[in-house]
This record gives structure tokens, sequence and C-alpha cells, in this order.
């Protein structure tokens, strides 16, 4: 996986990467969700979510793409936000669930991807005019110049920091999944490397299989 070099000197952005090989069971991350949310209850209020310089550094970074974050949220602070409201976390499925856990926590946007479903060289680069893209729980759509989009060599997998697509979703028969922390100006590059570390290692303890080491990519 590559930064290209456009990307990487316009938006300083970086990545931290692990995989988990040979998923051998579906446990519930029920508890480790549950355990995420009272963290999320104990360290946030909905006044002052907006001032912490992790969720200030998502917006800003949103802006600086043309989106506005108060209404298209970063998708860790939607999940927080969701908590302090009182509702509860959508469950999906282990791995999924334990992504959004370390998420909310965080504060780090995490995709996680079907690694059997991926055509690497893996690429984050901005996207063409026209570009295809077809997002989880939406239709398909063509993207405009310009948007950073990290992408194989058949399809743009991810549009930058928030979306992912369809083709390369988790579903219960995933055995093995490629893990993506994205890390943004502002954001502490420990942290963004130990949100990767920590699902990847939650994930071998609920699910089996063994894990690679974790990849910072600049």
């Amino acid at each position: 996986m590559v930064i290209d070099d456009l990307v990487r000197s316009r938006f300083k952005v970086f990545l931290a990467v692990a995989c988990v090989l040979g998923l051998e069971r579906e446990r519930s991350a029920e508890e480790f969700l549950l355990g995420a949310e009272a963290r999320v209850r104990e360290a946030f209020n909905l006044e002052s979510l907006k001032d912490d310089p992790r969720v200030r550094a998502l917006r800003d970074f949103y802006w600086r793409l043309g989106i506005d974050p108060t209404k298209q949220r970063p998708s860790s602070e939607a999940l927080v936000r969701r908590v302090l409201r009182g509702r509860r976390v959508p469950r999906i499925n282990c791995v999924v669930d334990v992504g959004n856990a370390v998420s909310m926590v965080t504060l780090v946007p995490i995709g996680i991807y079907d690694l059997d479903k991926l055509c690497p060289p893996l690429r984050l680069r901005f996207s063409r005019e026209g570009e295809g893209f077809n997002p989880i729980g939406g239709s398909f759509e063509r993207l405009s110049e310009g948007q950073i989009v990290l992408s194989d060599v058949r399809r743009v997998v991810h549009v930058f920091p928030h979306r992912d697509c369809d083709e390369t979703k988790v579903t219960e028969e995933t055995k093995s999944v490629l893990v993506v922390a994205c890390g943004v100006p502002g954001f502490e590059k420990e942290v963004v490397v130990g949100a990767a570390r920590e699902v990847r290692d939650r994930l071998v303890e609920l699910c089996g299989g063994r894990a690679t080491p974790v990849r910072l990519i600049e």
C-alpha cells in the first residue's frame, strides 16, 4: 500500500495498516463494545465534544475536502454522538463491531476490508472524474475529480476517510481482513498506530487467526 506523492504533499495524511489472516471463529464482541460505549460516556459529552482536539482535526480536514462536517459527520464522531444520545451502536458482526468500538474510543476513523476480495496493490490517490464507487448502504455513484480514495487495481475501495465500498465489506464468510486506521493532520501517529494495533489484537483474541505487524504508511 502506498500514498501518492500529490496526496501526501497536499493533505499530509497517513495510514496505519495490519492484517489478520485465517479468522477461525465468530465470537461476539458485545462485551468489548459495551465497554467502549461506557468509556465514551465517561470521556465525552455532547456540549464539549466539538472542542476535542481530534474532533476539531477531523472537522478541519473535512472542510479542506469541501465537506461540511456538521452535516456529514466524521464516522468516529458520529458513533460517539450516537452513544451520548443514549442510542445503541448498530451490531453488525464481530469484526465490524470491534472496529467501531476502537474508533469511537480513539476517534480514529477505521476501515476493515475482506482481504480475499481485494486485488493489490492498494493506493491512496486522487479520484478521476466519473470514476465509479458502490458504497455500503447506498447506490452506485460517479465520483468527481480530486477526491481522496483508496483503490486496488479493480475499484475504489474507500473514499477517505469515511465511506467504504460494498464489494469488499466484511461478512460472516470473511476469513482474512485488512485493517486501515486513517490519520489526518492534528492526530498523533502513535494514536493511529495504537488504534490499528488494538483492532488487530482484539480480532485475534475474539476470532483467532494470526496477525501481521502494524505498518505506518506516510
